[in-house]
């Protein structure tokens, strides 16, 4: 059974990954959830998925979401809020899988975090890795863990880096990324003309 925390739980990479989970309860667990923002969300989320721990961006949404869980019976989910929330959940001692599809820079540090702390990751945020690719691809590799794409653009990259061959002598699909790319003297560029 994979144990899951979600960075982005109410995004719609996080509801795609609840709706999987949803749809195969014999493997995978919901550990953790990092919402956001969405109270109305988070608070859905967490009555149906009762996580250990939920974070919200701020301690305004933590504070609202607790008491809200408290009144109708759910109060032993954890409610953390902010960057170190995120954080929390993403390197919950009982995780084995992060989902990490938090928009924007804001998920970089819970990523990072994640996989120092020894998590597969799974990635749908491109700015993570464009803003620091170096420092987590590097120690993802000491951790010996890898880094999977879970959305198209990080799957078509991931496919070509991995070298698959294709069955008709390409060596790699990296080869036939090259020759979908014209060479410098096929390129036309049409000049302004304003």
């Amino acid at each position: 059974m994979k144990r899951i925390a979600i960075l982005g739980s109410t995004g719609s990479i996080g509801r795609s990954t609840l709706s999987v989970v949803e749809s195969y309860p014999d493997r995978f667990q919901i550990v953790s959830l990092a919402a956001g923002s969405n109270l109305e969300l988070a608070h859905e989320q967490a009555v149906r998925w009762k996580p250990r721990v939920i974070s919200m961006a701020s301690e305004q949404d933590a504070n609202a979401l607790k008491a809200r869980l408290k009144s109708n019976g759910s109060g032993e989910t954890e409610v953390v809020h902010g960057s170190a929330g995120a954080v929390r959940v993403a390197t919950h001692p009982d995780v084995d899988f992060v989902v990490s599809a938090i928009v924007g820079v804001a998920g970089l540090e819970a990523t990072y975090e994640a996989v120092k702390a020894g998590k597969t990751l799974g990635v749908a945020n491109k700015e993570s890795l464009v803003v620091a690719g170096e420092l987590i691809t590097a120690e993802a590799r000491r951790q010996d863990k890898p880094i999977l794409p879970i959305d198209s653009e990080h799957n078509a990259v991931h496919q070509c880096l991995r070298g698959r061959t294709n069955g008709r002598g390409l060596s790699n699909l990296a080869d036939r990324v090259r020759r979908a790319v014209p060479k410098d003297s096929e390129v036309r560029i049409p000049r302004n003309h304003g």
